[in-house]
């Protein structure tokens, strides 16, 4: 995103405070004149080789470094989901931060993408997999003299591998984009009420009921399938049990929950009770942004199209907030 683009959206967006809006100006004047590395990097975790994007601002001095963390599913190091289609919306976040003289690391999970090999077969992946993984990269981070600051930022999903990762290795903060506050079997019923005929809703509940109690069902309708496909039970299993409020709020770093109000997939409600749970915490309630962190309007279709659209561009409070909140960390 160019720095005139970025203003005209700073502009529109005029309920912000006017110190997060000084900062960002003063930030986005110097964007275009960052150099950036970008760079493979990989970890080998001893159950297989997962793979992933250093972006690096060319420093004489050591600089923070965001470990990004995809959401659900398939969703790769860039957040694009193979059954979704293609948004970049990490990527594009990754070089928001790159060219605020900010490194980020991104990578494909276990099992997704360029790190399909580590874990082929999805009955083998559970979030306990995922939050070891998150812990790794944390700990290769720490250890390189290029970088600052550890911060761990999840997307969706991403936000509880976050949460649960980063006491492990002392990351000096969390950012949460988009998470839930609500164990996930509470999230997908939420989601499967208004939009399944009876039969398959009660069919629905009666899959979550099971999933929740540690227990595999194979009986799966096949409009259910997507969601509740034999293969993928042992991971909901693993997932049902964590409680990402609880998670969050046993967070002693400095933390910023981030929402935008026209997320089709987690609401408002997530976001306040995160900060319930962690008073300290930052909140920025994003108005107009959705789930891939772009000013969508609330309408079906547009909504839809915008989960397969690399071209718009970020929610300009989102990159605002994020680097003002770094930015603090980095005078504290």
């Amino acid at each position: 995103m160019g720095a005139r683009e970025s203003n005209r959206h700073l502009l529109d967006n005029g309920a912000m405070m006017l110190r997060v809006l000084a900062l960002s100006l003063t930030l986005i004047s110097g964007f275009a004149q960052a150099t950036v590395l970008q760079r493979p990097i990989t970890l080998d975790t001893g159950t297989g080789e997962l793979f992933g994007s250093l972006l690096l601002p060319k420093s004489d001095n050591r600089v923070p470094v965001v470990l990004i963390i995809s959401g659900s599913g398939p969703t790769d190091r860039d957040g694009n989901n193979a059954d979704g289609g293609r948004n970049d919306s990490l990527k594009r976040l990754a070089w928001v931060l790159a060219k605020h003289n900010i490194a980020s690391v991104r990578y494909d999970k276990r099992g997704v993408a360029a790190s399909l090999a580590a874990t082929p077969d999805e009955r083998n992946l559970t979030v306990e997999a995922y939050v070891a993984d998150a812990q790794a990269w944390g700990r290769k981070l720490k250890t390189d003299p290029r970088f600052g600051q550890l911060i761990v930022l999840g997307h969706s999903e991403g936000a509880l591998i976050a949460s649960l990762a980063a006491p492990d290795i002392d990351a000096d903060a969390v950012i949460s984009v988009s998470g839930s506050a609500r164990p996930v079997d509470q999230v997908i019923r939420e989601q499967l009420g208004n939009r399944l005929p009876q039969p398959l809703m009660l069919r629905s509940n009666e899959l979550l009921d099971s999933l929740k109690a540690g227990k595999t069902d194979d009986n799966v309708p096949p409009p259910l399938q997507v969601i509740f496909r034999p293969s993928v039970q042992p991971y909901l299993i693993s997932l049902f049990r964590q409680d990402p409020a609880a998670a969050f709020a046993k967070l002693k770093m400095p933390a910023l929950i981030i929402q935008g109000s026209n997320d089709i997939q987690v609401g408002v409600n997530d976001a306040r009770l995160l900060k319930a749970a962690k008073p300290d915490a930052e909140l920025a309630l994003i108005e107009g942004m959705n789930h891939v962190m772009r000013i969508v309007p609330n309408d079906v279709k547009r909504q839809l199209a915008s989960y397969k659209d690399p071209q718009l561009p970020l929610a300009a409070e989102l990159g605002t907030r994020i680097l003002g909140f770094i930015d603090g960390l980095r005078a504290s």
